[in-house]
């Protein structure tokens, strides 16, 4: 496939925008990782439509061509020598929230989900509280049911508009039509998230803001803030947790190369100055095989590695910070 052919081919018909070989470090929380392909940034779902008409013309299929979405970034590691085919995260016209009765709301996918918990604060509404403790997108929320504070996305979503890049047709489904599980859905690769509706109750407002600031302060107290990183590394096991597990192995501060385990949180890894994805992806194999081999738990990632990885080498012995 040319990809950059299609590149040239789009330049100029979108609204919003793209390029071939384009950095995607500074699009991820952990701001590591190589250059996209093909990287579409689009207005609308006209730029999706565009943008696989023009794959389809370039005798590109769609539905063969690797497609990474993005959302905020805050749960992925791309990989040193970056991302093949297209790279899609939508841009800053497709973050908007609405009103959709007396308690429903409407939002665009890029609109980020601590927004989307504030506009529900404004209009008296809850249910989306634990949203402000997630940094991510309404539309990485949706892929991923992203959840926190024992609720998630699902709990919430009554619909959502799907764009499918390999049938170029576009298609609002129920969210029991979506297949979800515990952070993940049946989404495919090639179906984008464009809007998505929640269905919420009326509350006290001094309830919902004290929900939202407690929050904000476990947040603050239980995990690392600024650092780089990319949220929580494992899914927690049925009835225990991944954080704990971790720690019950002496787990926290180990390293390799420049990535680590938080002393703070056991589930989340951090990335020095100088650290490569590739220091990333070996931590998490490390310490996935230290918590099989001590606790005889196969703990399964919820961040997600994009690109090629080299198999670890380094998975069982990593270092002491």
């Amino acid at each position: 496939m040319n990809l950059d052919q299609v590149a040239t081919r789009l330049r100029g018909r979108l609204a919003g925008r793209s390029a071939a070989h384009f950095p995607l470090a500074r699009l991820t929380t952990y701001r590591l990782g190589g250059d996209a392909e093909l990287y579409v940034e689009p207005a609308t779902v006209s730029d999706l439509q565009v943008l696989g008409e023009v794959l389809r013309d370039s005798g590109v299929d769609a539905s063969g061509v690797p497609v990474t979405v993005l959302g905020r970034g805050s749960n992925l590691v791309v990989s040193d020598d970056g991302v093949e085919g297209v790279v899609i995260r939508l841009g800053p016209r497709l973050a908007w929230t609405r009103e959709t009765g007396s308690r429903g709301a409407r939002a665009g996918a890029a609109t980020p989900l601590p927004q989307l918990a504030n506009h529900a604060l404004r209009r008296g509404l809850s249910g989306a509280e634990f949203l402000v403790a997630i940094p991510g997108s309404v539309g990485g929320g949706v892929r991923m049911n992203a959840g926190a504070h024992g609720a998630d996305v699902a709990s919430i979503l009554t619909a959502a508009l799907i764009f499918d890049l390999s049938t170029l047709s576009v298609k609002e489904r129920l969210a029991g039509q979506l297949g979800f599980g515990y952070r993940c859905s049946e989404l495919s690769a090639s179906e984008v998230v464009v809007e998505a509706s929640f269905d919420l109750k009326v509350a006290a407002d001094s309830s919902i803001r004290e929900r939202m600031e407690a929050y904000r302060r476990h947040r603050a107290k239980t995990q690392p803030g600024a650092a780089q990183n990319a949220g929580s590394v494992f899914k927690n096991p049925p009835g225990d947790s991944a954080g704990r597990l971790v720690e019950a192995c002496g787990l926290q501060g180990f390293r390799v190369g420049g990535a680590s385990v938080s002393e703070l949180h056991a589930n989340f890894f951090m990335a020095a100055e100088g650290a490569s994805s590739q220091d990333v992806y070996d931590l998490v194999h490390a310490v996935a095989e230290r918590v099989r081999a001590g606790a005889g738990v196969e703990l399964e990632t919820e961040i997600r590695f994009v690109g090629r990885f080299r198999p670890s080498t380094r998975a069982s012995a990593p270092e002491h910070a």
